[in-house]
């Protein structure tokens, strides 16, 4: 009888892209707001091998409005986060992520009648 050891224990290294909590703060925050405005109501927050993505919605069932996408990548070259509409239209892209936010701000203010 042949005594087979086990194989031995690889450690994965977690390559996965994800917000930070100094990240997720400002973008809360304005999704707070949004929410109460009645703009938004739901979000999904997605970490992959070269991305992580924050996306608002309108309703659960349907395509979201905006992505928040933070591309560590792009940092030297583009900035790393980037606001994109629903048709795919990179809204605004820059390294400070609160004036990357700033383009989704105006979307709240409005003229009162």
């Amino acid at each position: 009888m042949t005594i087979q050891t086990p194989p031995p224990f690889v450690a994965t290294s977690d390559d996965r892209v994800s917000f930070h909590r100094t990240e997720l703060g400002p973008i809360l925050t304005l999704y707070g707001r949004m929410v109460a405005a009645g703009e938004w109501r739901d979000y999904g927050i997605s970490a992959l091998r070269d991305l992580a993505v924050f996306s608002v919605f309108r309703r659960t069932a349907e395509n979201p409005l905006y992505r928040i996408e933070k591309r560590p990548k792009l940092r030297m070259k583009q900035g790393q986060y980037a606001v994109v509409s629903m048709d795919g239209q990179i809204l605004k892209r820059g390294n400070d992520l609160a004036a990357v936010l700033r383009v989704l701000e105006r979307k709240l203010i409005r003229p009162v009648d």
